[in-house]
């Protein structure tokens, strides 16, 4: 079993239903925290201005940036060719967020603040 930290922003409600999205889609036990500045964490794990969303998930050294689907995390996990994933923004239908998914969702690849490639299109 994999460990993980969740590094939300205080007082953010999407966060938490995507703790619970997580905890039920992949095998991780999870850590969730909600440090007063949650700004410092995104910039400590190297997550780009670009690509920032509510909340930052590590896994051992890999980060996932915002409402990013287990379909992507574990094919990133697997693949082990980036550091980093982001699905900027909280886009609607997105796990953790109300709504539908009214169009594919970009997930980028980054690496030490610099935005990469698209990693994959959901």
């Amino acid at each position: 079993m994999t460990t993980a930290t969740q590094f939300s922003s205080p007082g953010c409600s999407c966060c938490g239903e995507y703790a619970t999205y997580l905890r039920e889609y992949l095998d991780v036990e999870l850590d969730k925290r909600s440090p007063s500045d949650v700004n410092s964490i995104k910039q400590q794990y190297g997550v780009p201005d670009e690509l920032l969303s509510c909340h930052t998930l590590v896994l051992d050294d890999f980060v996932v940036e915002g409402h990013v689907p287990v379909e992507a995390i574990a094919t990133a996990l697997d693949q082990q060719s980036v550091s980093g994933i982001a699905l900027p923004g909280m886009p609607a239908g997105s796990p953790g967020m109300p709504g539908e998914q009214t169009e594919p969702f970009t997930i980028y690849e980054f690496s030490s603040g610099t935005v990469g490639d698209v990693f994959t299109e959901l």
